[in-house]
């Protein structure tokens, strides 16, 4: 899909429309096939219709009349109406198919671009609730819409039809019709608005509960730490009791137009049936024809029932699409700069005027904070993920380009994924190191032995990091993050699940693979620490003093924050 196709000022682009231009957009894009599909649709149908007329035309003017030329050639007619319909319908559904995979992947690759284009932004900007409603749900309700529209358009016009020809046939009995289906169709949209709505707000629970369930996987070490798996087990218990009432009032609105499909037009078929046997009785219509009357009345359920269907689908497509577009406007907390950052530009000192850090080029600088909270601000601010005055050189850092800012700056933290695939192309995703440059890194990270117990090595299949240790999964973070090889790079609290001799060796190894590159280490190891080029103490979000880790043990609060480090 070309981005130029779609630029955001326009106002039929998905940031801008509605969910019902959205829907039309998808449609548009697949003009070609939906045409197709749609007129293969109604050609089945129509086929499908037009079969209880060669019945009653065989029954009249063959079975009745004893006419065995006349039986024969409406009982061929009845046969090629079903060969005929049988290859339409597969053509049809080929038709159909391939609009439900545009529309999912059309829809799917817009929001992977949205979500590389917001990067870090995304966990700021949407719930992990959020993101996977979008993905997983939201994009199936509209294929499956687009993919129904063959089957309701072909219903629709095949109800026209039968309409048509017993008006024709019996004025009476084509009025029922008329007047018995908009009915039908009224009673079934007005739930089908009830529906919409709780639909919605089922969506909302659900995004709100999975963001719980992350939470709570993800934290599940920490929460038995301090016994707080039972709270958490009470909020959970509560949100999913609110999902499932949610869930239970829209099983309720199904329920309800599920039994209107039934008792609605079989409610009219009766009717239809009596009104035509009163006609057969009274010699003012033919008997083939009662049974073809008999035969609409049957078709014309199961055509309600699609079209029925296809409102169904068109209203969760419609809140789908809503959501789809919510996650589609978001936008970076800090806009893109328009200067270009040469491959030099790293290589200038980075300042800081709201703390007072300034990052030296090509130096091992550690940052001590006294204050939780202030590593992952000030790494953020330095990295350009938050607005703020930080300065490249003379430049602030916010006027470069956001790619040429991720291009040589890297922010390494302990949210960081491992995903799932080769252990080698995790490490490389871009599988442009050769192995001894990987296996550099992962001595400089003391990870060796994290591969070394994997049957296949770095060619070991891997599912997301399950299979290690936090520790293990630490190490082959920064490993990775050293292999990136960044012209800047910037750690938060890389050793702090480690052991004290796997961190004293990643200490040592850090300053020498990292020989002429800038890297800045946000911890309170001592161990990390004495191995910096630099110290700066930061507290309250201020830098208060910079030097050699031996010389700030002199200052009380420093070594406080230190003592605290090693205590814990």
């Amino acid at each position: 899909m070309s981005r130029g196709r779609f630029p955001a000022a326009d106002p039929g682009a998905p940031a801008t429309a509605s969910p019902v231009r959205y829907l039309l957009w998808l449609a548009t894009r697949h003009r070609g096939s939906l045409a197709l599909a749609t007129v293969f649709g109604v050609l089945c149908t129509l086929a499908q219709a037009l079969v209880p007329a060669a019945v009653a035309l065989g029954i009249d003017r063959g079975l009745l009349q004893r006419d065995r030329g006349a039986l024969l050639l409406w009982g061929g007619a009845v046969l090629g109406l079903g060969v005929f319909q049988a290859l339409v319908g597969m053509l049809r559904d080929r038709a159909s198919t391939t609009n439900r995979f545009g529309a999912v992947y059309g829809t799917t690759q817009l929001v992977v671009r949205q979500a590389a284009e917001l990067g870090a932004d995304l966990p700021r900007r949407a719930s992990t609730g959020s993101v996977v409603s979008v993905s997983a749900m939201d994009v199936g309700h509209l294929g499956t819409a687009l993919e129904g529209t063959a089957r309701g358009s072909g219903a629709v016009v095949s109800i026209l039809f039968a309409a048509v020809f017993m008006l024709v046939t019996s004025w009476q009995l084509g009025l029922l019709v008329l007047i018995g289906v908009p009915l039908i169709a009224a009673a079934v949209a007005r739930l089908l608005r009830v529906l919409h709505g709780r639909q919605q707000r089922l969506r909302e629970e659900q995004g709100a509960l999975t963001d719980l369930s992350v939470d709570i996987i993800d934290g599940l070490r920490v929460l038995r730490g301090f016994g707080g798996e039972r709270a958490y087990g009470r909020r959970y218990r509560e949100g999913s009791q609110a999902v499932r009432a949610e869930g239970t009032r829209v099983a309720a609105t199904v329920a309800d137009i599920a039994f209107l499909r039934v008792l609605l037009p079989g409610a009219l078929l009766v009717a239809i049936v009596w009104l035509g046997a009163h006609q057969v009785s009274t010699g003012r219509l033919e008997p083939g024809l009662l049974v073809a009357f008999y035969g609409y009345a049957v078709f014309l359920t199961d055509q309600l029932g699609q079209v029925t269907t296809m409102l169904d689908q068109l209203t969760r497509a419609n809140v789908a699409a809503g959501r789809v577009l919510d996650f589609l406007r978001l936008e970076r907390d800090v806009p893109s700069g328009t200067r270009p950052l040469q491959d030099d530009g790293p290589d200038l000192p980075l300042h800081d005027p709201d703390s007072g850090l300034t990052v030296p080029p090509g130096r091992l600088l550690a940052v001590a904070c006294g204050t939780d909270g202030d590593a992952r601000i000030l790494a953020e601010r330095l990295c350009g993920y938050t607005d703020s005055a930080v300065l490249l050189g003379e430049t602030p850092l916010s006027a470069h380009r956001t790619d040429d800012v991720r291009r040589h700056v890297l922010l390494a933290d302990n949210d960081a994924a491992l995903f799932a695939g080769r252990l080698g192309t995790e490490l490389d995703p871009r599988d442009g190191r050769p192995d001894d440059a990987v296996l550099r890194a992962l001595d400089a990270a003391s990870a060796r032995d994290v591969v070394d117990a994997l049957p296949g090595g770095l060619a070991q299949e891997i599912t997301g990091g399950r299979e290690f240790s936090g520790g293990q999964q630490q190490r082959l973070r920064l490993a990775r993050a050293l292999l990136a090889d960044p012209q800047l790079l910037v750690l938060v609290d890389p050793t702090n699940a480690l052991d004290a001799h796997t961190e004293s060796r990643v200490a040592r190894n850090l300053g020498p693979y990292r020989a002429g590159r800038t890297t800045v280490v946000f911890t309170t190891s001592p161990l990390v620490l004495d191995r910096a080029d630099s110290v700066v103490f930061v507290k309250d979000g201020k830098a208060v003093a910079e030097g050699r880790h031996r010389t700030l043990l002199a200052d009380p609060e420093y070594r406080a924050v230190v003592t605290r480090e090693v205590l814990a």
